[in-house]
């Protein structure tokens, strides 16, 4: 009989309703990636808050082309980063051994930075719900990951986009580990007939509030 492990908890005092614990047991991964001892804040040095953002490549028109808008003050020349799972639910990723197929004409990872007034614009393909062995018959709801860099490399926020609708949602332990229902629609993008372009594509708007209280809720940076 294999003896029971005990995990830290985050002090409910310290997270707000917009917050996901860094330790969400129904969420396995977060077992392994969340910390058990009181953080060190390291001090920055100048090389940290200077350096390169996405590698030396130049920033091309064709990194990015999905739909989103931000409301509220802009803020421009964000670089803006998105990777998700093919049509089929299958990342372009070698860790990534699901045996649907992989699509030869979709890369699943596109950047762009934010225009003067805030926007900015994905074409994309709706990805695919998957198995993610979490949990007994575990699937993942279609989503897009989502990363925002600032003027620095050490300004890196990280979160996710849902679709409308997804019957997946009740089922998930990282949208649920969100507490209050109406933050978790936050992550929920919105169909615009507006933005869909007739016999080519659907529009999504996707806005990211970045601080107030109606901020989109973050997630710490991994691998996942």
């Amino acid at each position: 009989m294999q003896p029971e492990t005990a995990f830290a908890r985050i002090p409910d005092a310290a997270l707000t309703d917009s917050d996901p614990p860094l330790l969400y047991p129904d969420y396995v991964g977060t077992r392994l990636r969340a910390p058990k001892d009181p953080l060190v804040l390291l001090p920055s040095s100048l090389s940290e808050l200077t350096g390169p953002v996405y590698g030396n490549r130049a920033l091309r028109e064709t990194d990015a082309d999905l739909t989103r808008q931000h409301a509220g003050k802009p803020l421009r020349g964000q670089l803006v980063e998105i990777w998700q799972a093919n049509a089929a639910g299958r990342y372009r990723h070698s860790v990534d051994t699901h045996d649907a197929p992989l699509d030869p004409n979709f890369t699943g990872c596109g950047r762009c930075l934010t225009a003067d007034d805030g926007t900015y614009r994905f074409v994309t393909v709706l990805p695919g719900a998957y198995p993610w062995k979490n949990h007994a018959n575990a699937w993942r709801p279609k989503h897009v990951h989502f990363s925002l860099f600032g003027r620095a490399f050490t300004e890196r926020l990280v979160t996710q986009m849902y679709f409308p609708g997804d019957p997946l949602f009740p089922f998930d332990p990282i949208l649920a580990s969100i507490r209050d229902e109406r933050v978790r629609q936050r992550l929920v993008a919105a169909f615009e007939l507006e933005l869909t372009q007739p016999e080519w594509a659907l529009g999504f708007r996707f806005d990211i509030v970045l601080g107030g209280r109606k901020a989109t809720p973050l997630e710490e940076p991994h691998d996942d």
